[in-house]
């Protein structure tokens, strides 16, 4: 018995891994997870959409100038876009693939909160 994997799967393997720019753009992506208090903002968006930077602050624990840079960080990569409400701004998610990569890792809705328009917005 052979551990090794024949022509046909090093082949397919090698085609998987052939768009190397598509690799690097998720890897940014997966890069914006690496900060617990950005991933944390991500988990309360999902949770609330709608949810004011003041309250983003308050929830996750941060202060709102800290806050305030983590999220255009986020949105500058297309994860969350924001909307103006008198002098607050608020949050929603944005990219379809966040929104299903946070159900993955654990991350909830609040009761009653309905997605309305999820679909393919990648915004690389």
């Amino acid at each position: 018995m052979t551990d090794t994997p024949d022509a046909a799967a090093l082949a397919a393997a090698q085609e998987a891994v052939a768009d190397r720019a598509e690799i690097a753009r998720w890897a940014e992506r997966f890069a914006l997870l690496s900060d617990p208090s950005r991933l944390a903002l991500l988990y309360a968006i999902h949770c609330c959409p709608g949810i004011r930077v003041r309250e983003l602050a308050e929830v996750a624990g941060m202060v709102e100038t800290t806050t305030s840079h983590a999220l255009r960080l986020l949105r500058s990569a297309g994860w969350v876009t924001s909307t103006r409400d008198g002098r607050s701004m608020r949050y929603t998610l944005a990219d379809d693939a966040a929104h299903q990569l946070l159900h993955i890792i654990g991350s909830g809705h609040a009761p009653g909160i309905k997605h309305v328009g999820d679909g393919a917005r990648h915004s690389f």
